[in-house]
């Protein structure tokens, strides 16, 4: 009975160790699946919760695990704390004035926003083109989410060969602009230039170029043609601004950018024409300097001859200038000694 006794409380013993392990075992399986659950279940909540800069705006697109991936809402720019959804997707978007350069200048290409783009004049000289576009982008809530799914959605390969969606940064808007703003606006300058001769929209040009005519002339024929250079400027420039905005709407397939401008600075010669620009203007400026002072000795001699033609009218005149070049101190003066003057000033 004893013997019986003491197995059983063995075996109680046994049990309830047994479950203590169970127990904690168990705690040990809740709290890995509370970890596993709940640290994403935290995760998504404080990521749910977005809000923007003055300077941007945002589109947010559904990103929970049983949502599709259609835009969710738009965020405007400055705003608060705003319930974005379970693991949304953030798409910043620029919502200032932005700017966008191109320049004849393979150096400044390595800055941000910067293409070089050089296109072709009537004659067939390349010609740089140096400018800056200013724009917008469209904040319309339905121009955006049109903006998005076309563009946002997709990876540009920017001016240093890496690919970006249009919404990552400075770089990824950079790739956009250079892939799909920068052909228009290179396709409106080449329509535009491509009417004017080299001459035309810079004067040195006709100094360099063959065009049967005498150095002089093409010198003379340049300094005329500065005068209009400005004014074919402004006429590529406001021509530029009236198609930009039909172009730019036309392929992007909506008005997404908006408050558009183009204000060109300058067009520039290639290196090698500019080199030989330089040389013809040195070499101008030499034969100007020379056709000066043959200009100066030409008329010194005629001024020489004149006066000469004066004293042999006026013999009088000639002793009067005579006695006007002795040196001071002079008392005695004999006309016909060869040595001029015979006695000084006495001391």
């Amino acid at each position: 009975m004893e013997t019986f006794m003491a197995g059983s409380k063995s075996s109680a013993k046994t049990q309830e160790q047994g479950g203590r392990r169970l127990s904690r075992g168990g705690a040990i399986a809740l709290a890995v699946v509370l970890a596993v659950v709940g640290l994403p279940l935290v995760k998504g909540l404080l990521g749910s919760f977005e809000r923007t800069g003055g300077g941007e705006v945002a589109v947010v697109r559904n990103g929970g695990f049983f949502d599709d991936n259609k835009i969710r809402q738009v965020v405007d720019p400055a705003s608060s704390r705003t319930w974005t959804g379970w693991w949304s997707k953030i798409h910043r978007y620029p919502a200032q004035q932005r700017f966008y350069t191109i320049t004849s200048k393979a150096s400044d290409a390595e800055r941000g926003n910067v293409d070089v783009v050089t296109v072709p004049s009537s004659d067939g000289v390349n010609m740089g083109i140096e400018g800056v576009l200013y724009f917008t982008l469209n904040l319309d809530h339905d121009a955006l989410r049109k903006f998005d799914d076309k563009f946002g959605t997709r990876k540009f390969r920017g001016p240093d060969g890496k690919s970006y969606f249009a919404w990552e940064g400075d770089e990824g808007w950079s790739a956009f602009l250079h892939q799909i703003v920068r052909p228009v606006i290179e396709n409106d300058l080449r329509t535009q230039i491509n009417s004017f001769r080299c001459a035309e929209l810079v004067s040195s040009c006709a100094l360099v170029q063959n065009t049967g005519t005498t150095a002089g002339t093409r010198q003379k024929t340049g300094v005329l043609q500065a005068q209009s250079n400005n004014a074919n400027i402004a006429k590529v420039q406001n021509a530029i601004n009236t198609s930009l905005a039909t172009d730019l709407e036309n392929t992007l397939g909506g008005k997404f950018l908006t408050n558009l401008h183009f204000n060109l600075v300058r067009v520039t010669l290639p290196a090698r024409v500019q080199d030989a620009v330089d040389r013809a203007q040195a070499a101008f400026a030499q034969v100007s300097e020379a056709q000066a002072k043959v200009a100066s000795a030409r008329a010194e001699a005629q001024a020489n001859k004149a006066r000469q033609d004066g004293y042999n009218k006026c013999p009088t005149c000639a002793r009067i200038e005579e006695l006007k070049a002795l040196p001071q101190g002079i008392t005695v003066y004999a006309p016909g000694n060869p040595n001029g003057a015979l006695f000084g000033s006495r001391r």
